[in-house]
């Protein structure tokens, strides 16, 4: 468009041009990929008689006490902001609840409560990723990882995990990796894509070596309650000898399905969460005050609504292996805990077109391995946080479509 500027004396108007302008984002932005996640769950949204195992949020409904306590802080006007550390109620829950589950001492002044554990994580990586910095992370890994710390200029090394190790990690590889521009280390144990769930040897051969080093450990450990094998889960608050070194870093979203509540925290030195917490006032201020006093009853009130879940999570998890043996052109293992299976398709084969082809030719929405590492383009992610009826029918339809793939 243009407009007529007028002008005094004997100067003919003028035309003044207005372009439209374009964000002018930061060159970091570019670190950020297009979610495969994500990709698959819009185009499924444009159709009809769509089984999703495709997003990792829990099914199950959430306990009724956490429910009735989220509506009473509403309805006793719990409104407004919590202190930036979070609801002294929750800190102090938390502190306990970890403290007796870890057998380790803590305070309030080493939490912090935050929105969900991707904030928590968000802070973690952006407050200490820079130039010079590399971080060590596995692949496949969490697609929230490697972005955010190329974003602050960080640099990714990779360890990759291999389904027919059931994706464990192996310590050796992690301290090969380790060298002079090592910063940090990403851990998430039961692990997000695999399932996979380290054995105690390994993070305390780890957690050592990190120490020794002055190498950061951030754990993500949201699905530290979702182990169906092994009840000796080991958490890095179990096996550090202190918290000089280590974010542990977890929510109330898969334990307790309080996914859309958004609470979460990060487990630190009182260093550290000191300054998080300046950080935290700046990015999302404080959590969700409601469901902070819902995330006190979650820890406080009777924990079999999380057995019975796990129970639940086992069942499927079960169910899932058998199908997956039994579906052509995948290659399965066992996964240890969450609620995720991780199998290979032929090496040669395409994942991402395969289970576009897939979502198209029979309803059935999975994600593809790319969305998770660089060398797992030939994998699936299949969710079991569905109920064992849709495993079966979105099964039915996958066996004789993969039948039919001329691999």
């Amino acid at each position: 468009m243009a407009e007529v500027a007028k002008d005094q004396g004997s100067t003919p108007p003028r035309k003044v041009s207005y372009r439209k302008s374009k964000a002018r984002w930061h060159p970091s932005m570019q670190a950020i990929p297009v979610p495969g996640i994500r990709r698959m769950v819009n185009l499924a949204a444009t159709m009809k008689d769509v089984i999703h195992l495709s997003i990792g949020q829990p099914d199950l409904p959430t306990p009724k006490h956490i429910i009735d306590a989220y509506i009473d802080a509403l309805n006793a006007g719990q409104t407004g902001y919590t202190m930036d550390a979070g609801l002294p109620e929750l800190l102090v829950a938390l502190r306990d609840y970890y403290g007796k589950r870890y057998n380790r001492k803590l305070t309030r002044d080493n939490i912090l409560i935050t929105s969900g554990a991707t904030e928590a994580m968000y802070l973690a990586i952006s407050a200490t990723s820079t130039p010079g910095r590399q971080f060590i992370i596995t692949d496949p890994s969490f697609l929230l990882y490697a972005p955010l710390i190329r974003m602050n200029g960080g640099e990714v090394k990779f360890i990759p995990t291999r389904p027919e190790n059931n994706h464990q990690l192996d310590p050796d590889d992690v301290i090969k990796a380790m060298g002079p521009r090592t910063f940090a280390l990403i851990l998430n144990s039961p692990n997000n894509p695999t399932g996979a769930v380290y054995p105690r040897s390994t993070i305390e051969t780890i957690v050592e070596e990190c120490a020794y080093r002055g190498v950061q450990i951030y754990s993500d450990e949201v699905y530290d309650h979702l182990v169906f094998d092994d009840d000796d889960y080991a958490s890095v608050l179990s096996c550090a000898v202190d918290l000089d070194n280590i974010m542990c870093i977890s929510s109330f979203s898969k334990t307790y399905s309080m996914a859309g509540l958004r609470v979460g925290w990060v487990i630190s030195s009182q260093a550290a969460i000191k300054s998080l917490r300046r950080y935290h006032m700046f990015t999302t201020s404080v959590a969700n005050t409601p469901a902070q006093f819902a995330g006190v009853a979650a820890l406080t009130g009777n924990q079999q609504c999380v057995r019975d879940m796990v129970n639940i999570y086992r069942e499927r998890r079960d169910l899932i292996m058998k199908l997956i043996d039994e579906t052509p052109h995948l290659t399965g293992y066992k996964p240890g805990g969450a609620f995720f299976s991780f199998p290979n398709l032929p090496a040669h084969v395409d994942g991402s077109d395969l289970a576009l082809r897939m979502l198209k030719e029979t309803g059935v929405c999975v994600v593809p391995g790319d969305a998770f590492g660089e060398d797992t383009a030939n994998a699936l992610r299949f969710s079991f946080s569905t109920s064992c009826e849709n495993l079966e029918e979105a099964f039915g339809r996958i066996i004789p479509w993969m039948a039919k793939q001329g691999f």
